[in-house]
């Protein structure tokens, strides 16, 4: 058993817990390993295209906007921002769409914190969006 010293001084025993161990696929290296990184991300890809609405309504909108930002009559570094505030949007969806699977997994029962944890990466989506909007206003609108 492992022995923690909380902030009062006392012992605490924590039991050892198989949640714990390290997972039994970290063992792969080198070139497997970003064999499998890179099939393990098209496979959330195409699990987030095909369950999530937000997703791909942003990926349209990426698809918009992005040869949009190459096309414009802006600087490298305005291309670039307007680029990144895109997929911004698309890593902040994939982040969330990932809390909302791993909460609905534990339970689909409403709870406070379930609903708090969908609300905060709601939250992430939106201030996502506001900074494309901001980047896109601030580059097109000045």
């Amino acid at each position: 058993m492992q022995t923690t010293k909380p902030e009062n001084n006392t012992q605490h025993q924590v039991p050892p817990s198989k949640h714990l161990q390290t997972s039994p696929f970290k063992g792969k290296t080198g070139l497997r390993r970003l064999i499998n990184a890179f099939g393990y991300s098209l496979h959330g890809f195409r699990a987030a295209y095909q369950h999530e609405d937000a997703f791909r309504q942003e990926v349209l909108l990426a698809l918009i906007l992005i040869p949009l930002a190459i096309y414009l009559d802006c600087s490298g570094v305005e291309q670039a921002l307007m680029i990144a505030s895109v997929l911004l949007v698309l890593i902040v969806e994939l982040l969330n769409s990932a809390i909302e699977a791993a909460v609905d997994h534990t339970s689909t029962e409403r709870h406070p914190l379930a609903k708090q944890a969908k609300d905060i990466g709601s939250a992430a989506v939106f201030i996502a969006l506001v900074i494309l909007a901001a980047v896109w206003g601030s580059i097109l609108l000045v």
